[in-house]
């Protein structure tokens, strides 16, 4: 290994204490909450010491100072020895540790944002790279700041490939501003990890991805301390060798211990041999940092100027969005854009173009580019749209409610929805999209349905809290409102209307279009119906639904370029649900679709205006045989 500042026997001993003491701390903990794994926190004793009283650089009273290293535990499961670091640093008091996993206690199981020194929940596990590389790549291009990123991993994690997804983005980018730490102790939950003990397998994958990668004792604080001095024009990966449950004679490297508290006789046991090795019970302090982060803001962000749209031009919403996007850049030299390689399809190659040095190419990794923008967006440092295909977030899921359990701001827009998109077929159309993001909790989607609205979509979601999603669509469709149209968040619009109006029909995107093309023909035959644009899918606007369908005789249809099931028109039943003579009746994409010209697929999934006028039709003649 390279020269570096040795520390002397003095402090690699204080180490060596504070590392005993994360360990009779995690012991403690997880004992007197009854559930947890000591175990796991142990094999990452001497690491975080390490880290947190000899590298990182970080305020211990200002956890989230924007110039302080960041840490992200991507083994969650190991949140004690966090919380523990934290009371050793002087930010939590020792006896709240004993307070773990208890309602009315932060210390939850695994670490959340609501803790102050947390950015990113973590325990899903395989996230928290991708989310550290956000935070890197900030670091180093946005921020241009000094502060590093590190990162702990278990290894039974690295079965996931959307750890290697950031292996590869983070080699790609040289994010040398990141460390991840490998806590290769074995075992896994159920059995031993694949590889065990092997390091040296470890090492040639974290090369091959680009990375400076070394080996180290993880329990030797002192091989620690000069793996973590070194620094090249890479991202460095440190494979730590250790045993889980160190320290604790009886479990150490021993199989059924994975998530399990010692009994409490056994814990005091325990507690006792391991202090009797610590020689001084003073703590050490963590060196501050350059306080060389900018001052950002990113609130109330707002357009230059309003849309610049004239009715009836037609403009698919994805090219609208891309349009939006660019123009919001400029509004905020903190607004970056994200694609996995769909950037010439969803339109923000139109933010590339403008603002090249803010867009960030993910490839074709949805759940790292969604990882990434999470990480990008902590501490308030930018504001983060990411785009592709809606259908390939659902490959992501999991680090989009990762994402809200992060309590995170990011915006996602999802194009080529439904089977509108025509000729590519089932596998690039989104069919679940909604279903998916309205499960998400404190979620906004926003479905536009012409150029100006997808530009106010944009804004809005630029400045909302929570998950934001924008679902935009890929025919060219007619620009409906005039530039000086207001549109908030759960407000939904009444696009037609009269007092002679039979039936309430609600779409959102291409189905609105298709509404008024149906309302269109439906007059010739002295039938008029009301249209309502929904514009966000959730939150609903309940009130405008109700009071339009009962002027109408009670009567909703809803039309969607989506499947029945967490759709439109499930959103729309779930608000009526209850109110006395009201009926819903739903279109949707009834099956798994298949090629054809998006026309075709319309009338083939009865979602065209045909459909809606016969829907209307059989609506309004039930009612006349009733009376």
């Amino acid at each position: 290994m390279e020269a570096y500042h040795k520390p002397d026997q003095q402090a690699l001993q204080a180490l060596k204490d504070a590392a005993n003491r994360l360990r009779i701390s995690s012991i403690r903990a997880t004992t007197a909450a009854g559930s947890g794994h000591p175990t796991s926190c142990c094999s990452a004793a001497e690491i975080m010491s390490v880290l947190f009283f000899h590298t990182m650089r970080y305020k211990a009273k200002d956890p989230r100072n924007p110039s302080n290293d960041r840490f992200v535990l991507s083994k969650g499961h190991a949140a004690p020895v966090l919380y523990a670091a934290w009371a050793e640093a002087g930010f939590l008091q020792e006896a709240e540790l004993l307070n773990l996993r208890k309602i009315d206690s932060i210390l939850e199981g695994h670490p959340v944002p609501k803790q102050p020194f947390t950015d990113v929940a973590t325990g899903s596990l395989g996230q928290g790279l991708g989310a550290a590389c956000g935070m890197a790549y900030t670091g180093k291009y946005f921020d241009k700041a000094s502060y590093r990123v590190y990162c702990l991993l278990g290894d039974g994690e690295l079965s996931e490939g959307s750890v290697w997804e950031a292996m590869a983005f983070a080699g790609f980018y040289k994010l040398d501003n990141l460390v991840a730490i490998l806590d290769i102790n074995r075992l896994g939950q159920s059995d031993p990890t694949p590889l065990q003990h092997r390091v040296e397998i470890y090492q040639k994958r974290c090369e091959a991805f680009g990375w400076h990668a070394l080996i180290v004792d993880g329990h030797s604080v002192e091989e620690l301390c000069k793996a973590f001095g070194q620094t090249k024009n890479q991202p460095t990966a440190i494979i730590a060798k250790t045993f889980k449950g160190k320290g604790i004679s009886g479990i150490e490297d021993k199989e059924n211990w994975h998530g399990k508290p010692l009994p409490k006789n056994m814990a005091e046991q325990i507690i006792q041999e391991i202090d009797d090795k610590i020689q001084s019970k003073k703590k050490l302090s963590p060196a501050l940092p350059e306080e060389d982060a900018p001052v950002v803001n990113i609130r109330n962000i707002k357009m230059s100027s309003p849309p610049n749209y004239k009715l009836g031009e037609k403009m698919a919403t994805r090219k609208a969005y891309g349009f939006a996007l660019a123009k919001l850049g400029h509004a905020n030299d903190r607004v970056i854009a994200l694609d996995g390689d769909t950037k010439n399809s969803t339109f923000s190659d139109m933010f590339k173009k403008e603002h090249p040095s803010r867009f960030i190419e993910c490839y074709i990794a949805e759940q790292n580019m969604v990882s990434i923008a999470v990480g990008c967006a902590t501490r308030d440092r930018t504001v983060a749209f990411a785009s592709a295909f809606a259908t390939f977030f659902t490959r992501a899921f999991d680090q989009i409610r990762m994402a809200a359990i992060s309590e995170s701001n990011i915006n996602l827009c999802g194009s080529h929805c439904g089977v509108s998109i025509g000729e590519d077929g089932p596998s690039q159309m989104g069919l679940e999209d909604l279903c998916m993001f309205r499960a998400v909790p404190n979620s906004t989607v926003f479905y536009p349905s012409d150029a100006v609205s997808t530009e106010k979509a944009v804004e809005i979601a630029a400045n909302t809290k929570g998950v934001c999603f924008i679902r935009t669509s890929r025919p060219e469709n007619e620009v409906i409102y005039s530039s000086n149209e207001d549109f908030q968040i759960g407000q939904a619009k009444v696009v037609l209307k009269s007092k002679d109006d039979q039936v309430t029909v609600v779409g959102a995107g291409v189905t609105l279009h298709e509404a008024l093309a149906a309302a269109e023909q439906l007059k010739k035959e002295k039938i008029y119906i009301r249209v309502i644009d929904l514009f966000t899918i959730k939150p609903l606007d309940k009130m405008t639904i109700l009071e339009n369908a009962r002027a109408t005789k009670g009567r909703i249809i809803t039309v969607e370029d989506h499947y029945p099931e967490g759709g439109i028109g499930e959103a729309v039943s779930g608000a009526v649900v209850g109110e006395p003579g009201i009926t819903v009746t739903r279109l949707a994409v009834s099956h798994v679709p298949r090629s054809g010209k998006p026309a075709e697929l319309l009338k083939m999934f009865g979602i065209d205006k045909d459909a809606i006028m016969q829907a209307v039709k059989v609506a309004v003649s039930k009612s006349r045989n009733a009376e």
